[in-house]
């Protein structure tokens, strides 16, 4: 029986993510290995704390770390995270080796959890970012409207979510995105509601979906939406986060992306940067500029677990 990681662990209250490179040499390859089949009672011995707080851990990995530190052939669709470069805006790609995504009903099992984790890795590993995000409100974005609308649920997550028969060797994983966005609040502010509603696609208010003939093709909504040969909708898993710093000005949201292919991901990217048809970008972007991004390999937890040993 395989058993995923906490992939489709229910939105959190805070959250960490974690992105750390792996220095090069056998020894820090080692430690990485060990970290990895001692996560599980790691997590266990911090979240025994508070049961009820359901404190979880992600790890996934990067393509350069993945040959250093495992001797297994990688997945076949791990890589770099293409850098997209549109007409005025882009998203860029970003080194990570490991990303570490911590959630729970309270801030600080996440931050005595990353704490252990970074300890363990020290002299191995180091830190390029750091996040921690919190649940906004009624589960909004630092831009005022509900995020992660969309998730599907039951059965459908997992099918969006987790790698399937389609890719035996790796069945029961799924491929992260993670990026950092930082918002330009006070241009934002100064846009009527009404403004902000066609830029997203949907009521501020309400979280209602604006009519589609209503809807600028250019609408976050529209160009995220990903459609197969037949017009079904692919659906990802998504668990952003609002972070921020009022005293250093700085207002953002965290993109955490589950799938079961990148290749979902990276074409809504596509969509939001270059355009859908070209030049038709998306226009929160000229309020959101993205500053990280990254692709991991999240193994299942069976698969975690042999890693390890």
């Amino acid at each position: 029986m395989i058993e995923p990681q906490a992939v489709l662990a229910p939105l959190s209250r805070a959250a960490v993510v974690l992105v750390v490179t792996v220095h090069e040499g056998d020894e820090a390859a080692a430690r990485t290995r060990d970290l990895c089949g001692d996560l599980s009672g790691l997590v266990r011995s911090v979240g025994f704390r508070d049961l009820e707080a359901q404190l979880s851990c992600v790890v996934g990995f990067g393509v350069d770390a993945w040959s250093r530190i495992f001797d297994t052939p990688q997945p076949a669709r791990l890589h770099r995270l293409p850098h997209i470069r549109g007409e005025r805006h882009e998203a860029p790609s970003t080194p990570g080796d490991l990303v570490f995504h911590i959630r729970a009903g309270r801030p600080d099992l996440c931050f005595e959890l990353a704490t252990q984790i970074l300890t363990r890795l020290n002299g191995a590993a180091v830190a390029v970012d750091e996040t921690q995000g919190f649940r906004f409100f009624d589960f909004r974005d630092l831009l005022g409207f509900v995020d992660g609308t969309e998730n599907p649920t039951g059965d459908a997550s997992a099918k969006a979510a987790l790698i399937g028969a389609d890719d035996p060797d790796f069945a029961g994983g799924s491929y992260l995105v993670v990026q950092k966005y930082l918002h330009d609040l006070d241009a934002w502010n100064k846009l009527p509601v009404e403004a902000q509603n066609r830029v997203i696609g949907r009521d501020k208010l309400s979280n209602v979906e604006m009519p589609d003939d209503v809807t600028p093709s250019s609408a976050h909504r529209i160009l995220t939406t990903i459609r197969d040969d037949e017009g079904n909708e692919i659906k990802i898993m998504r668990d952003n986060m609002p972070f921020g710093s009022p005293a250093a000005g700085e207002f953002g949201t965290y993109f955490i992306g589950y799938a079961a292919s990148p290749t979902v991901i990276e074409q809504m990217l596509r969509n939001m940067f270059i355009g859908d048809p070209t030049g038709n970008y998306d226009r929160i972007l000229d309020f959101s500029r993205a500053v990280t991004g990254s692709l991991f390999f999240v193994p299942s937890l069976t698969m975690l677990d042999t890693l390890g040993d």
